[in-house]
C-alpha cells in the first residue's frame, strides 16, 4: 500500500494529512465545550472579526458573565497574546469571554446569539475550523494543520463511531474559509486517496 505524504496540496493551500485521515466529529454532551475554557490564549481574530464582534456586543453582553464584562470594559474584545496574534480576551487567564452557559454546556455566546437569529457574525473562523489551526507562511502561503488535543478525545471516539473524518466534520468552515470550488478539490483529493486505499 503507498503512504499518503504528510503535506497535501489543494489549490494555494497547504494542509497535513491527518485532516483527511484522523477522524473527528464534536461531541458537546461528553465534553461540554471544554475548548472554550482551556488554555492560556483566546480564539485568533482578525481585525475585521473583532469589527463584527463589537457590532455584536449589544446582542450577547446579557449572556456574558461579570468577569468577562468586567474584562471587556477594561481591555476589550481582543488582545494582542504573547506571541504576536491578535486574539479573543480571557477571563482568569483561560475562559474566553463569551463563554456562556446552558445545562452545564459551555455554549458560544456569539453562535448563541447568530442562531437565534439577533446576529449575522456567528463566530471567529478559527474557533469554526477547529481542530484545524491554520497558519500563514512567508510569501503568504496558507498551511492547515490538525491540532490533537486531549480535551477533544470524546469528538475523535465519536468521529470514529460515525465514520466523519476532519474535513467532513467541518465543511461548512472550510467552505466559509476557501470556497465551495476549493472544497470541492479538496473531496476529489480524498476519494483519489480512499480509491487507493491510501487512506
Amino acid at each position: 500500500m503507498n503512504e499518503i505524504p504528510p503535506i497535501i496540496q489543494v489549490g494555494e493551500v497547504l494542509l497535513s494529512s491527518d485532516i483527511l485521515t484522523q477522524f473527528f466529529c464534536c461531541d458537546l454532551n461528553s465534553c461540554k465545550g471544554k475548548c472554550c475554557v482551556y488554555g492560556d490564549a483566546g480564539a485568533p481574530v482578525t481585525l475585521d472579526e473583532v469589527a463584527e464582534i463589537e457590532d455584536c456586543l449589544d446582542m450577547v453582553w446579557n449572556d456574558l458573565s461579570a468577569s468577562a464584562q468586567r474584562v471587556i470594559d477594561e481591555q476589550g474584545v481582543a488582545y494582542t497574546d504573547e506571541e504576536g496574534d491578535l486574539v479573543t480576551s480571557i477571563v482568569r487567564g483561560r475562559d474566553c469571554v463569551f463563554t456562556c452557559y446552558e445545562n452545564d454546556l459551555c455554549l458560544c455566546a456569539l453562535e448563541k446569539a447568530c442562531r437565534a437569529g439577533k446576529t449575522r457574525f456567528s463566530k471567529p473562523i478559527s474557533c469554526a475550523l477547529y481542530p484545524i489551526r491554520e497558519k500563514t507562511f512567508s510569501g503568504g502561503v496558507t498551511g492547515l494543520n490538525y491540532n490533537e488535543w486531549f480535551v477533544c478525545r470524546d469528538a475523535v471516539e465519536n468521529g470514529k463511531k460515525l465514520q466523519l473524518r476532519v474535513y467532513q466534520f467541518l465543511k461548512q468552515p472550510l467552505i466559509r474559509r476557501f470556497g465551495e470550488e476549493w472544497y470541492r478539490e479538496l473531496e476529489i483529493v480524498a476519494q483519489e486517496l480512499i480509491k487507493g486505499k491510501i487512506i
